[in-house]
């Protein structure tokens, strides 16, 4: 082995474990930022007790998921029902594999270790875990895993209740994995790459992608709470009507895998949305971040990359403690009857305008971000004039209506 893979895999070691770790404090914080969000949205206090402003409430129930008993069903699968958390937690840890976070950061060093030998690295260390040639092809790929982690729990539970939400959460998933791969794929075709860190360099040459796939990312963000299982498409968590949804027989830290990687996955979904739609790490109103890169260049498309994401985040959250839930049938209704032909008509009119733009050599600037707005814009009044005709997607006043 030459000193130079040594080096390069020395670095890789150590982005993954960062990444890891970063990933399990984000879990901590965005915990923490929910019980407060929704203390705030109810009045309340939230978290107060356990360190500085509550802060270490969510270390005190982790602590406490650790020392409780574990609870495995007497006639469930053991083997499946042990397998199931780690289903849902995986996938989402993985996924964040193949997401730039910064700009490339210049490392060069030179040395020796007893017994391993020399290690030696020079030039610009990608700040990405993994850049795979298939990029948001993987993610669209290991996403849907969680699906399998979700219908094993409630499965292997040996129990009625889990088994009927471990049902209706992989219908809700695989329904809206459909409108969110559509949506991705428009911006694929602008961007001519499958690959994440091109797609942000595409965007740094042009502009931001929420501004010609306005609605494209309408879309995304929509269909991105229905497989984060958040508000108001928690129905596999719906404690109201099936006791607590798919892992309602989990206990201990077997059932705190389940929410952990939930959080992961609002996570990596938020750094996906700011990747996709708003340049990544890429800095507004300025050239600066790009060129030569330089420590300062890092930290501060870090900085920029992190306020993006935890901004998704917030408005994640805030979404769920401002809107009620649907009914089943109107989440269905919602995914298959407005959501997805919208997306499938919408990816062919942006593909034409795409293939139009070019034929006419107009290059990606702000008459083609315009000109590709103003397609969306027939798209954007059509979808929110049939959700609010009620045609569709019913409310209950007017099934008793048609009933009578």
């Amino acid at each position: 082995m030459t000193p130079e893979l040594k080096g390069y895999l020395l670095l890789s070691s150590i982005k993954v474990v960062v990444v890891f770790v970063a990933l399990l404090l984000c879990v901590v914080v965005v915990t923490w930022m929910e019980r407060r969000q929704a203390a705030f949205h109810q009045d309340r206090l939230g978290p107060n007790r356990v360190g500085p402003f509550g802060l270490f409430q969510p270390l005190a129930d982790g602590l406490k998921n650790f020392v409780k008993e574990e609870v495995i069903p007497y006639q469930g699968d053991r083997t499946m029902f042990l397998l199931a958390p780690a289903l849902m937690f995986m996938p989402s840890v993985v996924l964040f594999a193949v997401i730039p976070f910064a700009s490339p950061l210049p490392i060069s060093f030179d040395f020796t270790l007893p017994l391993i030998g020399q290690f030696t690295y020079d030039g610009a260390l990608p700040m990405i875990v993994a850049d795979l040639p298939i990029g948001i092809l993987m993610i669209l790929a290991i996403s849907s895993i969680s699906v399998y982690g979700i219908v094993l729990g409630g499965w292997a539970s040996n129990s009625k209740y889990s088994f009927l939400g471990g049902l209706r959460s992989a219908a809700q998933m695989v329904s809206y994995e459909v409108a969110l791969g559509l949506s991705v794929v428009a911006v694929l075709i602008l961007a001519g790459d499958v690959t994440l860190p091109e797609i942000v360099a595409a965007q740094q040459n042009g502009l931001w992608y929420v501004f010609p796939l306005i609605l494209g990312f309408i879309l995304f963000i929509i269909s991105s709470l229905a497989e984060l299982n958040r508000m108001p498409f928690d129905l596999p968590e719906a404690e109201s009507e099936l006791v607590y949804g798919y892992h309602t027989e989990y206990s201990a830290m077997k059932f705190a895998m389940f929410p952990m990687g939930e959080y992961i996955a609002l996570v990596t979904m938020s750094a996906l949305m700011a990747t996709l739609f708003f340049g990544g790490w890429d800095i507004p109103f300025t050239t600066w971040d790009d060129g030569n890169p330089t420590v300062l260049k890092t930290l501060a498309t870090l900085s920029i990359f992190v306020f993006k994401t935890f901004a998704f985040i917030f408005t994640i959250i805030w979404i769920r403690w401002s809107l009620p839930r649907f009914r089943f049938d109107q989440l269905m209704g919602l995914g298959w009857k407005v959501l997805f032909p919208t997306a499938l008509g919408y990816l062919m009119v942006i593909a034409c305008g795409i293939w139009a733009l070019e034929s006419l050599g107009i290059e990606q600037g702000p008459l083609y971000g315009l000109i590709l707005f103003g397609l969306n814009l027939p798209f954007l009044v059509l979808m929110f004039g049939v959700l609010d005709s009620g045609r569709l997607v019913t409310g209950q006043h007017q099934r008793r209506k048609a009933a009578n």
